[in-house]
């Protein structure tokens, strides 16, 4: 996969680029991730990307000109053209089974704004797939665009040691992730649960699945309503891993 990053701040990203499992799709070949300056397509001696709102208010807007000759080079790049992403407050809410169709694209484009947001006919003219982290305003698209490549990096073949821990994780059914514990057996008097200790497999998925439920209902009760539960649930088996 391929993964472009439309950005004033291309630096921002140097962490994400050189981690756990980010970095190893990279190396493994699974991932490629390019990143854009989008002030470079600036056509002024000040390299502009943004200006005051027509009609007035507050703040600054990024302009169409500097992101259309951004984004047309970019795919050009490629014959692959790839999914056009905006990260936006105003965009659809992005979620696990969103992350698992973005995962079974060649390539994502995605597109992180400054300011008080874009020039209305960026959306219109390019329309692109809008989305949003959740119900709050960042400085940037810049992070969403970091969790974007993050949850979409670890749903690739072979980005994982272990491909069925997917499958177990939390909003992989529409339900929270059961809990989970290790070593020692014992640790201030708080101790595992004994049906972990068993080794019957079968109970241990019950408790897991039970416990995915009851969690679920204390703390996100609206995933329990969601159309698609009843179905991914019955087909998420909450396996043991079965290892030592």
């Amino acid at each position: 996969m391929r993964i472009d990053v439309l950005t004033l701040f291309p630096e921002a990203f140097e962490s994400i680029l050189k981690v756990s499992i980010v970095q190893r799709a990279r190396q493994k070949g699974l991932l490629r991730i390019v990143l854009s300056n989008i002030r470079d397509f600036a056509r002024d001696n000040y390299r502009s990307v943004d200006d005051k709102p027509y009609g007035g208010g507050p703040g600054m807007v990024m302009m169409c000109q500097p992101i259309f000759d951004c984004l047309e080079q970019v795919e050009a790049a490629e014959a692959t053209k790839g999914r056009r992403i905006l990260l936006t407050p105003q965009g659809q809410p992005f979620t696990q089974e969103l992350a698992g169709e973005l995962a079974q694209d060649e390539r994502l484009i995605l597109i992180a704004g400054r300011y008080e947001g874009f020039d209305e006919r960026i959306r219109i003219a390019l329309k692109p797939l809008e989305l949003s982290i959740g119900d709050y305003v960042l400085s940037g698209g810049e992070i969403p665009a970091m969790v974007i490549i993050d949850a979409v990096t670890r749903l690739l073949p072979g980005a994982l040691g272990d491909e069925t821990s997917i499958e177990q994780e939390s909003f992989a059914a529409s339900l929270l992730e059961y809990p989970q514990y290790t070593r020692p057996e014992v640790f201030r008097d708080l101790r595992v649960p004994e049906v972990l200790l068993s080794g019957h497999h079968a109970n241990i998925r019950d408790w897991r699945l039970q416990q995915a439920r009851e969690r679920t209902a204390q703390r996100r009760p609206d995933l329990l309503t969601a159309p698609s539960n009843s179905k991914q649930e019955k087909q998420s088996d909450f396996q043991d891993n079965r290892k030592s």
